[in-house]
């Protein structure tokens, strides 16, 4: 019988004697990541394997700054600095607020090139009854009041938690006479906006509808 490890990812990761410790360890360090199984972890090891000094310097360096980078202080997304990138930026549209689940979300937006407002990421999404004080929605609300904004595009996923946690901040802000907006449902039931076409996710910004 094949010696095993605890379970990563709820699979048994199968120990192979014929690996070294720090080859197998980077193997086990991938399997925790999302979509990575045992077998494209090992590809992916034996890939970084092969490359020359410089190139795995160079890959150990990226992973090594990513420590320096954190949330946004004020929507959330990934930043370098105190603000990111999109918050400082004076060109954009003060006024219109987009809101997302993850950061990952406003990397979908951006590549369309069509969206100049800003954005805020709540963090995830209301589940049934489980707890969501972790979501940033007091700091949208707070956003809303102080930086004067005109429009709530609210673009959380087109799935049964996303469609709660739209109508939950819908309820929120109604009385605020500011307009609220969904995207159209161009974007497929229960798909990631994250996934989404360019097309399909343009379609959906540009025929978004009232709430």
């Amino acid at each position: 019988m094949l010696p095993y490890f605890p379970k990563i990812n709820n699979q048994a990761f199968i120990l192979i004697p014929m690996y070294p410790k720090p080859f197998q360890k980077l193997i086990e360090q991938f399997v925790t990541l999302p979509s990575i199984g045992p077998r494209l972890a090992e590809r992916l090891v034996l890939y970084l394997f092969k490359q020359d000094q410089d190139k795995l310097e160079s890959f150990a360096e990226a992973l090594e700054n990513l420590h320096q980078l954190h949330p946004c202080k004020r929507c959330f997304h990934i930043a370098e600095d105190d603000l990111c990138t999109i918050c400082t930026d004076s060109k954009r549209d003060q006024h219109t607020l987009c809101v997302v689940e993850e950061a990952l979300d406003i990397i979908a937006f951006e590549r369309l090139g069509r969206y100049r407002g800003r954005y805020h990421v709540l963090g995830g999404v209301m589940e049934g009854s489980k707890d969501s004080s972790f979501l940033h929605i007091p700091e949208l609300l707070d956003r809303i009041e102080t930086e004067h904004i005109t429009e709530v595009i609210l673009a959380t996923n087109p799935t049964t938690e996303g469609d709660l946690t739209a109508l939950y901040i819908k309820k929120k802000i109604e009385n605020l006479g500011i307009s609220v907006t969904r995207l159209a449902r161009g974007l497929s039931s229960g798909g990631d906006i994250e996934y989404a076409d360019e097309l399909t996710l343009s379609s959906a910004l540009t025929n978004r509808k009232k709430m």
